[in-house]
């Protein structure tokens, strides 16, 4: 008797899935400055063999979006000032850029994405509001994906990557307050609606300054942060 057949897995397409899922988890803001992390604790909350994930976090390792630490373990890099500020530069420069190219192709359709991401209610258990940093990312890039930039794009996403841990610390740092942000991503939408590319552009300067105040005052709370020469401010 003959056993069953199986299909041939993929390989690549397990090693793309594998850092598809861990890079999306960075951007999230799934892990926070300082977190430490290991391979087979990796593999085992993916369901995954180690091979896959090694190639993954080298990967990631490459990006910034992890260092190598002693003893084989990886860490997600400290909050460091001088990152935090170039950053901000960098968001500030590209963003508004891929912005005004997506109020400029907009659709029907794509608006109505976008409105339906506003319109979602994140509660917890006890019914408060939660910050939805999901929601946060879809809304962004499902505007900036609008712009249809081969270039810009996956540069925004390599920014993104390396920001998502400082985003954690926002929302540790702001709680339910950081949901205020929905407010001017309520004019970016309204500005779209309009064809107002500027008006949109100038609203996604002030979404990315509010995120890196957010930032400063956890620096000023004593939350731990790193100087450029990697010793802990006090």
């Amino acid at each position: 008797m003959s056993g069953p057949v199986f299909g041939r897995i993929d390989q690549m397409t397990m090693r793309e899935s594998v850092y598809a899922q861990l890079h999306d988890a960075f951007t999230r803001g799934q892990f926070a400055p300082g977190d430490s992390l290991n391979l087979r604790g990796l593999a085992e909350r993916l369901g995954t063999s180690m091979t896959p994930v090694r190639e993954a976090v080298r990967r990631l390792v490459a990006e910034g979006a992890l260092i190598d630490a002693p003893s084989r373990s990886l860490r997600v890099p400290d909050f460091d000032l001088r990152q935090m500020e170039d950053l901000k530069l960098a968001r500030i420069a590209l963003e508004p850029l891929v912005t005004g190219r997506a109020v400029e192709r907009m659709d029907d359709g794509t608006l109505e994405v976008l409105a339906a991401i506003l319109a979602e209610e994140a509660e917890d258990g006890a019914g408060r509001d939660t910050p939805d940093l999901s929601q946060n990312y879809r809304f962004h890039f499902t505007l900036y994906q609008k712009a249809d930039s081969p270039v810009l794009l996956p540069l925004i996403a390599g920014l993104w990557l390396r920001y998502g841990p400082y985003l954690n610390l926002i929302m540790r740092r702001a709680g339910p307050d950081i949901g205020k942000g929905n407010d001017i991503h309520e004019i970016i939408l309204d500005a779209a609606r309009r064809g107002d590319a500027r008006t949109a552009q100038a609203a996604i300067v002030d979404d990315i300054e509010r995120s890196f105040s957010l930032l400063a005052e956890a620096a000023d709370a004593h939350i731990p942060v790193r100087q450029s020469n990697g010793r802990a401010l006090p």
